[in-house]
Parts: C-alpha cells; sequence; structure tokens
C-alpha cells in the first residue's frame, strides 16, 4: 500500500513539474499569404453578361481597406458592394455600373485581402474581364518623381485618356480616365496593363479626394506633354507639382476705420487696387498682410456708408461694395526681423504695422560696439511693409540700430518716437563654409538651394553666369542640394500648367546630401546630366 502511494505521488510530482518546465505554443508564425482557388466567372473571362463576380480562397479572408485599395479600371461611377464584411472563405463583388460594351476590366485589389489570423496580404491580386469578345492586353509602364522636392508622393494615380473625336482638354476636370492605375510602394514604377491600341493622354494625380478627376486647388497633376500611341515601348518619366492657381480676389471687408482686407488665391503681386466714393477715387496703397492669404488696401480718412473697389490684374478684373462699420484706428508700431543674434548672412529688416510714406536716412544710425557710426543703405519693400538696413556685417561684434523720432512717417502721417535694436553677431568659427563647383551647366540664370533634412530652404543662391557657387558662413547642418534651371529668370521655381502644356523649371538634385560642419570649409562637385 506504502509503495502504491508513493509512486502515485512521485506520477503526480513528475507531472507538475513538467507542466512547469514547459508551454504549448502556437509554433512558427503564419506568412503565407490565401491563394486563390476558384472564380466565378473565371478570371479572364470574356463575353462577360452579369454583375456578380465570386472569388473562393484557401482560407478564411478579410478585407481591409478596399475603398482604398481597390482600383477599377475603366473608373467606376459607383463602387461595387463586396460581401460579406465579416472574415470568410468566399467574397461576393456586385457590380453597380452599367457596363460598356466591348470594354476590358480590371479589379485590382492591391493589399486589401488579408487571411484573418495574421492578416498576410494576397498582393496585388487583380480580376480581369471583358465584355467583348477578347482581352486587351497592351500595356505601358514608366515611373513618377516630384518636379521639385527629392521625395516623392505615394499612392499617385496613373491615367489614360483617350484621344478620339469626343477629346478637349478639358475632360480631366470632368470625367475619370480611360484607364487607371496607382503607385504602390516607394519605388515610384508603375503599370497600366489591359490596353487596347490607341491614341492617350498621359498623365498622374496624387488625387485629393480620390474622385478621378482633376481638382487643380487641390490635386498634383503630371502629364506627358504629346500624346502617346499604344503600342509603345517607350518608359514614360512623370513630373508631379501643383499648379499655381491664377490671381483671384475671394471677400472683401472693412477690417479698420481705414483699412480694408480682402481675400484672394494665386499669385498677388501683379494685382492692382482702386478705391471710389460716390464715382470719385479714392487714394489708397495696397499691401500684403502678414502670415496670411490676404492683401490690404489702405485709404485716407473718409466717412461714407460704403465704398467700391475694384481689384484687377491684365487679364481679371472684379469689383466689390464695402460696407463702412465703426471699427478702431489701426496704431502704428514696429518689430525687427532677429532681437538678439544678427546672421551674418542676413541684412535687418523693421516691419511696420502701417505702410511708411517717407524715410528720413538722417534720424536712423547704426553703431558698433565702440560707438563708431557704420554706413548703411535703405531699402524699403512697400508691398510687404519692411524697411531693409544693410551694412558691412562683422563677426563678434555688436550694433545698435537706433530710429530717431522723425525718421519713419506712416500712411497717415504718423512718426515712431525713439526705437533702438540691440544686436551681436557670433564668431565667425560658429558658421561653415560651402563651395560647390557645378559641370554640364546647360544654361543660365540658375538657382542654388540648400535645404535641411525636412525639405525647408535654408540657403539660396544664384548664378548668371558663374559655375562656381560660394556660400560663406552658413549654419552648421547636413544639407541637401538642387539646382533649379530658372527659365524666366524670376529667381524662383516655377511649376508647369496643363492647358498652357508648360512643365515645371528642371530640378536636378545633388545626389546624397553634405555636412557643413562649424570653422569647415567644404568643396564638393555637382556633376551634371
Amino acid at each position: 500500500m506504502r509503495l502504491t502511494l508513493f509512486i502515485l505521488s512521485l506520477l503526480s510530482f513528475l507531472a507538475t513539474g513538467c507542466a512547469k518546465r514547459g508551454s504549448i505554443t502556437g509554433g512558427l508564425k503564419d506568412t503565407i499569404p490565401p491563394t486563390l482557388r476558384q472564380s466565378m466567372p473565371p478570371n479572364y473571362s470574356t463575353d462577360f453578361k452579369g454583375n456578380t463576380i465570386k472569388l473562393t480562397f484557401d482560407e478564411y479572408v478579410k478585407l481591409k481597406d478596399a475603398n482604398k485599395q481597390l482600383i477599377i479600371s475603366p473608373p467606376a461611377n459607383r463602387a461595387p458592394i463586396i460581401t460579406p464584411s465579416t472574415a470568410s472563405k468566399t467574397l461576393s463583388i456586385r457590380l453597380m455600373d452599367t457596363l460598356q460594351p466591348n470594354t476590358t476590366y480590371s479589379l485590382n485589389f492591391g493589399q486589401s485581402i488579408q487571411d484573418n489570423n495574421e492578416g498576410n496580404p494576397y498582393p496585388q491580386f487583380k480580376y480581369v474581364f471583358s465584355t467583348g469578345s477578347y482581352i486587351d492586353s497592351l500595356l505601358v509602364a514608366g515611373r513618377i518623381k516630384d518636379a521639385y522636392d527629392k521625395t516623392t508622393d505615394n499612392n499617385v494615380s496613373i491615367m489614360l485618356y483617350e484621344v478620339d473625336e469626343t477629346y478637349s482638354d478639358s475632360i480631366i476636370y470632368k470625367q475619370p480616365p480611360r484607364y487607371i492605375t496607382r503607385t504602390q510602394d516607394t519605388s515610384n514604377i508603375w503599370r497600366l496593363e489591359n490596353l487596347k491600341a490607341g491614341n492617350y493622354l498621359l498623365m498622374a494625380l496624387k488625387d485629393d479626394n480620390n474622385n478621378n478627376i482633376y481638382n487643380p486647388k487641390s490635386d498634383k497633376i503630371a502629364f506627358q506633354n504629346k500624346f502617346i500611341t499604344i503600342p509603345t515601348d517607350t518608359l514614360y518619366e512623370l513630373e508631379l507639382f501643383k499648379e499655381k492657381p491664377a490671381f483671384r480676389a475671394l471677400q472683401a471687408s472693412h477690417a479698420a476705420t481705414n483699412r480694408i482686407v480682402i481675400g484672394y488665391e494665386g499669385d498677388p503681386r501683379k494685382a492692382s487696387a482702386a478705391l471710389f466714393s460716390s464715382g470719385q477715387e479714392v487714394t489708397a496703397e495696397i499691401t500684403k498682410l502678414k502670415g496670411a492669404d490676404s492683401l490690404q488696401l489702405w485709404f485716407r480718412p473718409i466717412k461714407v456708408d460704403s465704398l467700391d473697389l475694384q481689384i484687377s490684374t491684365t487679364d481679371y478684373e472684379k469689383k466689390f461694395n464695402v460696407k463702412m462699420r465703426n471699427l478702431k484706428q489701426d496704431t502704428l508700431s514696429f518689430s525687427a526681423s532677429t532681437t538678439n543674434i544678427l546672421p551674418l548672412r542676413e541684412s535687418f529688416k523693421i516691419q511696420s504695422s502701417i505702410p511708411i510714406s517717407a524715410i528720413d536716412s538722417a534720424l536712423i544710425q547704426v553703431i558698433d560696439k565702440d560707438s563708431a557710426s557704420i554706413a548703411f543703405k535703405i531699402e524699403e519693400d512697400k508691398f510687404n511693409q519692411q524697411i531693409i538696413v544693410d551694412f558691412k556685417r562683422d563677426p563678434e561684434q555688436r550694433y545698435n540700430v537706433r530710429l530717431l523720432p522723425g525718421a519713419l512717417t506712416s500712411f497717415y502721417g504718423q512718426a515712431n518716437d525713439t526705437i533702438s535694436y540691440k544686436l551681436a553677431t557670433n564668431k565667425l568659427s560658429d558658421y561653415g563654409n560651402l563651395r560647390i563647383n557645378l559641370q554640364n551647366v546647360r544654361q543660365f540664370p540658375i538657382i542654388i538651394e540648400l535645404t535641411d533634412s525636412k525639405g525647408e530652404v535654408r540657403v539660396r543662391g544664384f548664378s548668371g553666369e558663374q559655375t562656381t557657387i560660394q556660400f560663406e558662413a552658413i549654419d552648421p547642418a547636413l544639407y541637401s542640394v538642387r539646382l533649379i534651371y530658372d527659365e524666366n529668370a524670376n529667381r524662383e521655381w516655377d511649376p508647369g500648367n496643363f492647358l498652357q502644356r508648360r512643365q515645371s523649371e528642371q530640378v536636378i538634385h545633388f545626389p546624397g546630401a553634405i555636412e557643413v560642419r562649424a570653422n569647415w570649409d567644404v568643396e564638393e562637385t555637382f556633376i551634371l546630366p
């Protein structure tokens, strides 16, 4: 009896010990995507007549982001209904559009079909059928890039519009394309398949509202200048850009006693404004409202119930009637571009709250730390309400920019009180120098931009004929470099325009990045294609 109890106890202990030392696991993680076992009608069917497709897989699957991933070409006006919404081995797709005759359709599910347990996607599964007697089998391919930035947007739509007797350039604003696909990864390579022979407009959209129609206010666009002919062996590169909208005044409102604010879109720099009271023109001055897409119209004191306003450019005009309200008067104030350290590369700027009509340079002083007067030049940017005080800036120096009473007189006749700005410069060894030697420059002028890790422009240089660009006293940083062929010599990059069939100004990026360290001189050669 004792022997029996001992054996039972020992067996119980061993069983408990084994349970503590080991545990049951699920084995290796499942990384195998689901497999399509059957489709009804079969994939690549011809003479398709129905409106329902059934896909059966070897395991339970689920759909993830099908509304974003699924691409139907030609595009559907109404999205198909896919059931069930829960995990299942069979997906039923009900087409809601009336199908076009003799047309090849493709449904590319992207990464949306996944196994239920591990979420392994069935990559780029495509179901193809034709309402005619054959499947169109031609293709066109290429790559997409950004016309300005080094990185390119993901999920860009590549489109083909058929060029026939009904085609006009306005079609891209009104109708979806004949064929469509999307870039799926960071390689930016694209392929349009199952195409029929013909002539096409090839274009791309970063489609902000996902409606397959070009909206210039929100979408980026890329296009081939000339129509393409399929079949073709050409690989096409498309450059994506955001068009500059044409100038347009949106609304006008009374903002202060003698100031009207006008919202706008587009480039306001060539816009002019005229103000009228009972048909008589009122003296006014137009400026840009800092930090906003708005213009300001300043006018002399006048007591009226409303004023008539006309905003115009060479090819645009709009009129407003602005109701006057009982509002406060703007007060004159000034702010500095910097309040402490003045970069060696930058001039000192003073921002005025009201436009300045007169500057008396005799009442302005620039004094260094030894109380010596420094020669300076005064420039005025009236549109941005800035006064630029430019003088030679030495390292490890202190400056006092003083404006005596009456140095600045506003549009309303107000004068400044005494203003003093105390500034200092850093040591030269706090900065670095960068020399870039250019090879194979095809034309001038050019713009060279140094950008930081966020893509923000930190330094900009221009050249009308020199192939060596020197950037002195720049902040230590890791810079990316781009060259812009400034076709219209306006010292800024200009994007393209679809209706004008104009591509963006060419941008070439230096491969890799350039590190500029404090108290270092760096020299790089930029070989252009």
